[in-house]
């Protein structure tokens, strides 16, 4: 099946873009190799660097990742030994951008479910000043499209639940699709964040509204994946329910989730 005509499609080649080595985007895969060298072309045809995070996939993602970044010196590749989870990957990756002098870390979905387009939007949004750049779909302008009632149902209860306990003033707590500026980046440590799944990014959000920063949320369009299956099951979901909840049971004795989880 061919990938949306909007995600990166445009012809844009590396060399017709200024490159932007300051800005790396974390791509965390597990079995994508499906859609790995359409969303590294399409990522790098924007300007900036890709690190490929793969959790030793089985279906042969690590490899394949290895092959391109072969040819092509604005790819690179961090291989973990395990499945450990969306919030270990990311912080892995974060690690490793850090140390090779990004000063801006992106990061997305690996199944176009985020436009790469969009990717550069996020970037200006941090060079005019943000800290925290989150693509929203809950603000005016975004959305998502090919989502079935109760799977919006439960995306949108989530962040306005994670919201009210949490006080953190942000619309789309769940969204993986966001621009840190290093400095930010260091201080909010991913490292000991709690959460394996997708809590991780409500958790990183929390922790940037605590810490002051200025978090700005565009919008974007979310489009659900054509190739490969998601990640996404009740064990994650449970979990970021789970992990909201005491967060914000603690919020009230004024303790940081950290803190409160004996760190």
């Amino acid at each position: 099946m061919d990938q949306p005509a909007t995600s990166g499609a445009d012809g844009a080649t590396l060399e017709g873009r200024v490159r932007r080595d300051d800005v790396v985007v974390v791509l965390p895969t597990f079995n994508e190799a499906e859609n790995l060298q359409a969303i590294t072309n399409a990522i790098m045809a924007q300007g900036v660097r890709v690190l490929v995070v793969d959790d030793n996939s089985p279906d042969g993602t690590g490899q394949l990742a290895d092959v391109i970044a072969r040819s092509n010196d604005h790819l690179a590749v961090l291989h973990r030994r395990s499945k450990e989870g969306l919030g270990p990957a990311y912080a892995a990756g974060f690690g490793h951008a850090l140390e090779t002098g990004a000063e801006i870390v992106c990061e997305m979905d690996a199944d176009f479910s985020h436009d790469p387009l969009d990717l550069l939007r996020l970037v200006e949004a941090v060079d005019a000043g943000a800290d925290l750049v989150i693509g929203s779909r809950y603000v005016p302008g975004g959305g998502v499209e090919n989502w079935a009632w109760h799977r919006r149902l439960l995306s949108r209860g989530g962040n306005i639940y994670a919201g009210l306990m949490l006080g953190a003033g942000v619309r789309d707590l769940t969204s993986g699709f966001r621009a840190f500026r290093a400095e930010a980046l260091l201080r909010l440590d991913p490292a000991s964040c709690r959460a394996a799944g997708y809590g991780f990014q409500i958790e990183m959000a929390w922790r940037a509204r605590l810490a002051g920063f200025d978090i700005t949320e565009i919008p974007i369009v979310f489009r659900d994946r054509q190739l490969g299956a998601s990640k996404m099951d009740k064990t994650i979901a449970l979990e970021a329910i789970s992990l909201v909840t005491r967060w914000g049971l603690s919020r009230v004795g004024g303790r940081l989730p950290w803190q409160s989880e004996g760190a």
